[in-house]
């Protein structure tokens, strides 16, 4: 196998649908770059036969193709990571198996960071998304910058393109839970982004739940940022002068006018915002003490079963 200049990793996770459609696509969008290329497919665990489709194309391919196999679904940034382990490029691009990035766009990123980028990202043109979903994912974009400082504009959108020095300090955090571009981001020297077409998902069905998108979101903010404990001490703060200054008066006016029975239920509606406060505010705490619970166990972040690969 010629020495690559791109490495193209593709997660696959239950893609046997539209993994034909993605072969008859990826390979001549590639091959039309005129550039040494590798594919790397991760198979993250898949229960269909997606595994088996890999094979199949490494074997039609094996010059270009190279598959990983997990023994177990990881997850698709640690799946991200195992391909970034394997890849020999200098430009390491990442793509969505499903489709809705068009491998033609790959071609975008490409020029964008032969222009002297490291780290290329991209903004889905016209998302074919429900508005529930855009109207969602737009909303945690906005509070993630806020709390991140981290600025990437879609940051769902997984057609990206990384240099070699940023996909090497990426290898060497050793994390067993991150969100890849946001990781990416922060060493990243001369960040862009290009705008690319968005298509409908070719087959299967969606792998991030509303919860696993808020899920997600979530594990990125604390993941990067102690914003939100700070936010949380000052709102702390703020809620505690609150109450004193709520207790004076409450004292002054049973003084002047005496004991009032509805005043009661004014205090019990206080007191269950507090003691809901107060569980947002250990569950947050959970959040970060979860993490590096996760973290000191030191357990393997993914097993791979196989590595189909050509013999140099």
């Amino acid at each position: 196998m010629i020495s690559p200049e791109i490495s193209v990793i593709i997660p696959v996770y239950n893609e046997e649908a539209g993994l034909p459609t993605l072969f008859a696509r990826l390979y001549p969008a590639l091959d039309g770059l005129g550039t040494p290329y590798e594919v790397v497919f991760i198979n993250d665990g898949s229960r269909d036969r997606s595994a088996a489709l890999l094979r199949e194309q490494y074997e039609q391919r094996p010059d270009v193709t190279r598959a990983i196999l997990l023994a177990a679904n990881a997850g698709q940034h640690m799946a991200i990571m195992a391909g970034f382990e394997h890849a020999r490029g200098q430009i390491i691009v990442t793509l969505d198996a499903d489709l809705q990035n068009p491998p033609e766009e790959i071609g975008k990123v490409i020029e964008k960071m032969r222009e002297g980028h490291d780290y290329v990202g991209s903004i889905r043109r016209r998302r074919q998304d429900n508005i529930f979903r855009s109207s969602a994912s737009k909303a945690m974009n906005y509070l993630r910058e806020k709390t991140t400082r981290i600025r990437i504009t879609d940051q769902g959108n997984m057609l990206r393109a990384y240099s070699r020095s940023v996909v090497n300090a990426v290898n060497s955090c050793k994390e067993v839970n991150t969100f890849i571009p946001a990781l990416a981001y922060t060493f990243a020297c001369n960040p862009a982004e290009v705008v690319v077409e968005h298509e409908e998902r070719a087959a299967g069905e969606s792998k991030y739940s509303l919860y696993s998108l808020i899920r997600l979101n979530f594990d990125l903010m604390t993941g990067f940022s102690l914003v939100p404990l700070q936010w949380f001490s000052m709102l702390g703060i703020v809620v505690s002068l609150g109450s004193a200054v709520l207790f004076v008066l409450l004292i002054v006016r049973r003084l002047m006018i005496g004991p009032e029975a509805e005043g009661l239920f004014t205090l019990f509606a206080l007191m269950f915002f507090l003691i809901g406060l107060a569980l947002f505010g250990i569950g947050l705490l959970g959040e970060y003490v979860g993490r590096v619970y996760q973290q000191v166990r030191l357990r393997p972040r993914y097993l791979i079963e196989a590595v189909l690969e050509a013999q140099e």
